[in-house]
């Protein structure tokens, strides 16, 4: 069974970083393809990146393309998202997900965390 539990999201100036982790304590991570999505306020969830299960692929949105970068630990069983540049505009909940078909969209990626809360001020 696949328990994803994101952390290290929380309140960033206009342009500062912050890096978020997701972590998986089960078996199946180094078999699965991963990504992250967004929720921003009021509006629906969007995919923002996602990395095949061997961590030779990824894929971003056109929005955080050179922006943010995906990567995966398989000794560590961790999905990361580095996220520099940010803009008040990249407020939002993010969730990290998985799944075996694909990594390039939402509707591959059925399994998701409970999610974590990025602020970015202005």
């Amino acid at each position: 069974q696949v328990q994803l539990v994101e952390s290290g999201g929380g309140l960033v100036q206009a342009g500062g970083s912050l890096v978020l982790s997701c972590a998986d304590p089960g078996p199946t991570f180094s078999s699965y393809h991963m990504g992250w999505s967004r929720q921003l306020p009021g509006k629906g969830r969007e995919f923002v990146a996602g990395i095949s299960w061997s961590g030779e692929y990824t894929s971003y949105a056109d929005s955080v393309k050179g922006r943010f970068t995906i990567s995966r630990d398989k000794t560590k069983n961790t999905l990361y998202l580095q996220m520099n540049s940010l803009k008040p505009e990249d407020t939002a909940v993010y969730y990290c997900g998985a799944g075996l078909s694909g990594f390039r969209a939402l509707g591959q990626l059925p399994y998701w965390g409970q999610g974590t809360q990025v602020t970015v001020s202005s």
